[in-house]
């Protein structure tokens, strides 16, 4: 008995998956978008469906590992550099003898330049070659899990001194760079509060020649999606630790390049900034 119910189950499972193959097979895969149009520092919701293989997916000569949703799909975030000249793109997604590509535009965000002036110590200070290493890699983590579920939460609450995407001038130069975040003015021990449900990929230390950004955490929140908190003045995780939504992570502070006590919040996507408020009003 036990060995007839043995044969039947293997047969069974041939048989499934025979009908499951053929199935897929039979399925012509697809890419879809959330929209065709986004502003700089924003990003695409690309889907490929009906694929049995993991696909390629390109933009703007870049390549984006797509990962495996619930339903079978893959999916990935797509970022749009903030420095990204406006005009006429398209996203590719190729599967064996299958591709697909959508025309896409890029507009302009329209942000403001800011001028910062700096005092004589702050201004120089350099990242050291440790800092930007670390903090590169942190904010490329690419884990297959998908951490979070909703809509992420602020950091903390308080004035928002400096959005993100501004263009950035020091000491009355040319533009050279931009905000890759928001500023968050609050008191110097103010809480700071995990977003969303994470991994800790980082901690850094200004007394371990983090010379610019500070006290420092980076978070994983799976699937190509990392953030950081710059300038906290004490850090209350370690490296590897899993946060949950509103778990406290550190203080602000004033570390690093700083003018104040605030807390530097900001959200990448393949290691590219992407405005942290896009989190916070949908959930992806």
């Amino acid at each position: 008995m036990k060995e007839m119910l043995k044969r039947f189950s293997i047969l069974l499972f041939c048989l499934l998956t025979g009908v499951l193959s053929e199935a897929v097979a039979d399925t012509k895969p697809s890419l879809t978008l959330d929209t065709v149009s986004k502003k700089q520092g924003e990003f695409f919701t690309a889907t490929v469906s009906g694929t049995r293989f993991i696909p390629d997916l390109w933009f703007n000569g870049e390549h984006f590992t797509m990962f495996r949703q619930k339903d079978g799909s893959y999916r990935a975030l797509v970022p749009v550099e903030n420095l990204s000249k406006p005009g006429s793109y398209a996203i590719l997604a190729k599967a064996d003898d299958w591709k697909e590509k959508i025309p896409v535009t890029v507009v302009s965000n329209n942000r403001p330049v800011q001028k910062i002036w700096l005092d004589r110590k702050t201004n120089s200070l350099k990242a050291t070659k440790e800092e930007k290493e670390q903090v590169k890699q942190g904010l490329r983590t690419l884990s297959s899990e998908k951490l979070w579920s909703e809509r992420f939460s602020y950091p903390c609450s308080g004035r928002k001194s400096s959005p993100f995407g501004v263009k950035r001038s020091y000491k009355g130069a040319p533009v050279s760079s931009y905000h890759k975040g928001i500023d968050i003015a609050v008191p110097r021990g103010t809480p700071v509060k995990s977003p969303a449900p994470g991994k800790v990929m980082l901690t850094g230390y200004e007394s371990n020649r983090f010379h610019v950004h500070g006290n420092t955490v980076i978070i994983d929140h799976g699937q190509g999606l990392t953030s950081i908190y710059l300038h906290l003045h004490s850090i209350s995780v370690k490296e590897g630790d899993v946060v949950n939504k509103g778990e406290t992570i550190g203080t602000v502070g004033s570390t690093g390049i700083s003018t104040g006590p605030h807390l530097h919040w900001g959200t990448y996507l393949y290691g590219t900034s992407v405005d942290p408020e896009l989190f916070v009003e949908s959930e992806y």
